[in-house]
């Protein structure tokens, strides 16, 4: 077997329906390119008994049709040895060829089902998660052999139809497999498996531009550089990801231009916007369309739904979290780069040097856990938000403070990001800005102490302006 970096929780949640005595029925779910179906064809390698990949319905300029979703399962129907079939008509009677294959080669040892892409099969009227329902309630739940495996990058699919259904299939799963991308750590273990070897400052750089997505990072080169992974991977004539924002909306959503409005839109504000705020500024009503967008783009990671501190429920705020479309819409669409060695090029400049510290902000905020460790708080309840306050005008004289750590033994940590190249040094500008701001945490908390805190990747050069800080998450810290 492959070997997997990670991923031992779940490796464990497969092994054990893989090797169990009873029917089981397991759903794996998370972001697209995240290493979902290399994880189950690596686990089931020498189990599997069938196997089915849906089309994919955006592939080209229309949409595939339910004719051709079925005569692809008749091909895989035919493939694992099933013979004398005619293509199925409806998926109920799809499934029950499925059945029938199944019943025909039982010899009593394990049946692995796997179903890949399993939302792409479910088109517009065609009654299959009726089918999969009746396949599943009316003969797999009854068959110890079988372990059926599904999964599906479109995120909120699985979640409202599967794990969260409310009719047929209710209860009915057995595991549930989320699949996070990497952190650093990860991350790292990763590069190092494939013989790519990076120091931690560049792997940080590449998570501020691909996150955590093992397909993203498993095309990088090992005897290039970072800057020129880069320019190959996005800005060559024939880049490898030159397209990958719209074919990855595209293949996740249903309504993908909607969906990529509201990025866009997120993508023009570090701490995000309201809901009405986004409807507007997208020219939308704000209905039902759109929050079962807004719930989409949340399921598969690209968004998160946060309550800035001291604002009101009705001000919750959404905010861009994936690394991937901050780099994307930064330099690839807004920028309309035509330069085929922009990165190797343009790396000291302003520009970059300011979308790094946007860009790791949100990297520390994907790596709370880590800096609750460092800072040894990792068994402390606490709510992560960020602090925001425009000014008495609602433009000057405001106030951010993007990681705020909340804690349950009255300790608030006010965290401050720096991603530099040498040593970061407190002013006494700084501290006073610092001191100000800690003022007006200790007005929002009265009962609470408030803890000025550096995540920074180099440890802060210490003058007598560095104690405002009253402690230091450094790069080794994120790797935790």
């Amino acid at each position: 077997m492959c070997v997997i970096v990670g991923r031992n929780k779940e490796k464990a949640q497969l092994e054990r329906a893989i090797n169990s005595d009873a029917a089981e029925f397991v759903a794996v779910y998370g972001r697209r390119r995240v290493g979902k179906t290399y994880l189950v064809n690596e686990m089931i390698r020498d189990h599997v008994f069938f196997r089915h990949t849906g089309l994919s319905p955006y592939d080209s300029q229309r949409r595939v049709t339910l004719k051709e979703q079925l005569k692809n399962f008749h091909f895989s129907l035919l493939r694992y040895g099933m013979e004398n079939i005619s293509q199925p008509k409806s998926w109920m009677e799809a499934f029950f060829m499925l059945e029938q294959l199944l019943e025909q080669r039982n010899n009593g040892t394990r049946q692995v089902v796997f179903i890949d892409e399993l939302p792409w099969m479910d088109s517009s009227r065609s009654g299959f998660l009726t089918a999969l329902e009746a396949f599943w309630n009316g003969w797999g739940n009854a068959h110890r052999e079988l372990c059926l495996i599904v999964c599906g990058s479109a995120t909120s699919w699985m979640l409202d139809n599967l794990i969260n259904n409310k009719g047929g299939l209710y209860g009915r799963l057995t595991s549930e497999i989320y699949l996070a991308p990497f952190t650093l750590r990860e991350c790292e273990e990763f590069y190092l498996s494939r013989g790519i070897r990076m120091s931690r400052y560049n792997i940080v750089q590449a998570y501020m531009i691909m996150g955590g997505i093992p397909f993203y990072m498993n095309c990088f080169t090992a005897s290039l550089s970072l800057a020129q992974n880069i320019d190959a991977l996005f800005f060559d004539r024939k880049a490898k990801l030159g397209d990958e924002f719209n074919r990855l909306f595209n293949s996740i959503f249903d309504n993908a231009d909607a969906c990529m409005k509201i990025v866009r839109t997120l993508g023009t504000r570090h701490g995000g916007y309201t809901r009405d705020e986004i409807a507007r500024r997208i020219g939308c009503s704000a209905n039902g369309d759109f929050t079962k967008n807004l719930k989409a783009l949340i399921a598969s990671d690209f968004i998160c739904k946060y309550l800035p501190l001291g604002y009101g429920k009705r001000e919750e705020h959404y905010k861009l979290i994936d690394p991937f479309c901050w780099f994307w819409l930064h330099f690839k669409e807004n920028k309309q780069i035509s330069q085929t060695d922009y990165w190797q090029h343009h790396l000291q400049e302003s520009e970059i040097s300011a979308w790094r510290g946007i860009a790791f902000e949100e990297l520390c905020f994907c790596h709370v856990r880590q800096i609750k460790q460092a800072l040894q708080i990792a068994g402390v309840s606490s709510v992560e938000s960020a602090y925001v306050s425009r000014g008495e005008d609602g433009v000057s004289n405001g106030m951010q403070i993007d990681l705020i750590i909340n804690r349950q033994d009255d300790v608030v940590n006010a965290c401050e990001m720096k991603f530099t190249k040498a040593p970061f040094t407190v002013s006494n500008a700084y501290a006073q800005t610092i001191e100000l701001r800690r003022e007006t945490l200790e007005k929002l908390f009265p009962h609470k102490t408030v803890h000025a805190t550096l995540v920074t990747n180099l440890p802060m050069s210490r003058n007598s302006y560095s104690d405002v800080f009253q402690s230091e998450v450094v790069l080794d810290d994120l790797f935790g």
